[in-house]
This record gives structure tokens, C-alpha cells and sequence, in this order.
């Protein structure tokens, strides 16, 4: 049997990068998916990819109003929820003085007001069942004050303190939550590489992939239900290069 065999899981921001990847490797542990994401193009890539064990769930969860149909939209199609991947998030680099106010209020509502959001109610169904696991995306520059991002370090060190505290409220009900902290990811937030830089960094090993990340979440989730991973810091092994 597979090790999430029979279980349901929903992951945000499940259309792209490290969402995609958990998506692929949740499916391949055997759980069943429903994928959060704004882009319902993407989205129909997976269901063909994935067949039934993946159901789409197109929401935008910067509107107020559609994040907050996302349990319902989640119970409507799964019935129940064991795993939630709140994973979604943007990114906001380079020297405070150069960001908007714009971009710095999009990035935090999304890194920070909607995980919490999305989380809360989320955990009003677990803890009505009595069990299941939350993992929230996070990052290194959670763990180490990165001077090159002070805008996306302070989400993540906001979130690394969310998931530090609510585990401490819920865990009595039989609900793990943990995150995961990785280093560099070829994923979206380095579409502003040149791709010989992308590549240069590939080739020296200071790079992840996105199933990398994957990986250890499926690691967290398979853990006896005595244990909680609460938090992984992931790097690539050449990082200090």
C-alpha cells in the first residue's frame, strides 16, 4: 500500500513550482488532491497529468471573498481534508527603498493574511475529526536576517512563527503542523535569472529542484502520527558557494 494511500490533501498555489511538485509527489504516495490556483489553464495540466486523483479547485486568493470558499470548495470535492500544503506565496526582493507599497501589501496579504486565513479554517474541520497535518511553505531566509530581501525575510519569519505557535494550540487535537524551509528553488520567484546564471548555478549544486521540497514533505507527512517534523531548513549542499 502506498503511504498516503486513501488519504485527501489540498495544497495552494498547486498549479506551479513546489506546489506542482507536492501535488505530483502526494499523488504518487497515493493521496487524492484537490489543487488550489488562480490559473485554471495550469491546472487542466494536472488533472491530464494526474487523471482523477487530482480535482481542480480554481480560486484567487488575494479576493477576500474567494479565499474564503476554500474549505468548502475543498469538502465539496474531497468529502474530507487530512492534508493541508498552504504553499502559496510571492516574492518581493532587492533594497526596501525600491519596493512599492503596492507589491510589499500584495506580497504580506498573500505570505502571511491568507495562510493564516486559509489555516484557521481548515483547522476547524481537523479538529472537529480529530487529526491531520498542516504544512506551511516557508523559507531559509526564515531562520537568518537575508539583508538582499527584507520584505519576503519578514513574511517568513512571521510565518516560521505562526506555524511555531498554532502547533502549540492544536496539537492536543491530534493535528501536526510544521514547515519547510528551503534555499534556492528553480522555481518562479528566479524568473528574473538569466538563464546562464540559472544554469551556471545548476551545474555548481546550489540550486534545489522543486521535488527536492517535495520529497521532505512527503517524508513530514509519513512520520508515525506520534512524531511531528515541525520544521525542516533544506539547502543546497553548495549554498555557500
Amino acid at each position: 500500500m502506498s503511504a498516503l494511500q486513501a488519504k485527501t490533501a489540498a495544497v495552494t498555489g498547486g498549479a506551479s513550482g513546489i506546489g506542482r511538485a507536492s501535488v505530483d509527489a502526494l499523488v504518487e504516495a497515493g493521496a487524492r488532491v484537490a489543487v488550489i490556483d488562480r490559473d485554471a489553464q495550469a491546472l487542466q495540466g494536472l488533472v491530464d497529468a494526474h487523471g482523477g486523483a487530482v480535482v481542480p479547485v480554481v480560486i484567487d486568493l488575494l479576493d477576500p471573498a474567494d479565499c474564503a470558499t476554500l474549505l468548502p470548495k475543498v469538502l465539496d470535492v474531497l468529502g474530507h481534508l487530512d492534508i493541508f500544503h498552504a504553499n502559496a506565496g510571492i516574492y518581493v526582493g532587492g533594497d526596501l527603498v525600491d519596493a512599492s507599497g503596492e507589491a510589499i501589501d500584495r506580497m504580506l496579504n498573500l505570505n502571511v493574511n491568507v495562510v493564516m486565513k486559509n489555516v484557521r479554517d481548515v483547522l476547524t474541520h481537523m479538529i472537529e475529526r480529530g487529526t491531520g497535518d498542516v504544512i506551511v511553505t516557508s523559507s531559509l531566509a526564515a531562520h537568518f536576517p537575508t539583508p538582499w530581501e527584507p520584505v519576503y525575510a519578514s513574511s517568513k519569519w512571521a510565518i516560521n512563527c505562526f506555524v511555531q505557535t498554532t502547533r502549540r494550540q492544536v496539537f492536543t487535537h491530534g493535528i501536526r503542523v510544521g514547515s519547510v524551509s528551503p534555499g534556492p528553488v528553480v522555481s518562479a520567484l528566479l524568473a528574473d535569472w538569466e538563464p546562464e546564471r540559472l544554469q551556471a548555478a545548476r551545474d555548481e549544486g546550489s540550486l534545489m529542484e522543486p521535488s527536492d521540497v517535495a520529497d521532505t514533505i512527503v517524508f513530514m507527512l509519513t512520520r508515525p502520527r506520534h512524531v511531528t517534523i515541525r520544521d525542516v531548513v533544506m539547502l543546497p549542499t553548495n549554498f555557500d558557494l
